[in-house]
């Protein structure tokens, strides 16, 4: 199964927009900082080209890994990579191979299964990292809601794009 990089590229795009819209403070920017006991003048500090930069290298990591999460036909590969013939052109493994990605290679290949899965990676994943992180740093139920809030719909629109752009 190829990755689509151009979905993973643009979907690493996802996260600097959302949150661009997400914590300006005419949305939720003011209770974020607040929450988080950060000020305007904190906020200013730090090369942006740096942190946009690295903000979009986490961006095409956590696109890649949702691709796993979202597209369920790569997982066929890892359960038969191990099968004699793997990878060798004509075996009946990748007959098999071949005749199972016809007939169901695109199932589940949709914008709605991938913003479903990426909405639960963001609830079950996402929000419980933040969670335990908050707790431990004395933050406000607010401040995560606000983070959990946002890798929820980050990962939805993500896993969205990879999903459904075959």
């Amino acid at each position: 199964m190829e990755i689509n990089w151009i979905a993973i590229a643009v979907s690493a795009l996802i996260p600097l927009v959302i949150g661009a819209i997400w914590y300006n403070p005419k949305v939720l920017g003011k209770a974020w900082m607040q929450a988080s006991g950060v000020t305007e003048e904190q906020v200013q500090t730090g090369n942006m080209l740096v942190i946009f930069g690295l903000t979009y290298v986490f961006g095409l990591l956590a696109s890649l890994t949702l691709s796993f999460l979202v597209v369920h036909q790569g997982h066929l590969y890892s359960i038969l990579v191990n099968e004699p013939g793997f990878g060798e052109e004509g075996s009946d493994i990748m007959r098999y191979i071949g005749d199972f990605m016809t007939n169901y290679g695109d199932n589940f290949r949709t914008f709605k299964h991938g913003a479903f899965h990426g909405l639960m990676t963001g609830i079950t994943f996402a929000l419980p990292i933040i969670a335990i992180i908050a707790q431990f740093e004395r933050r406000p139920w607010k401040y995560i809601w606000i983070h959990a809030g946002y890798w929820a719909l980050t990962l939805m629109l993500m896993g969205a794009v990879i999903s459904g752009w075959q």
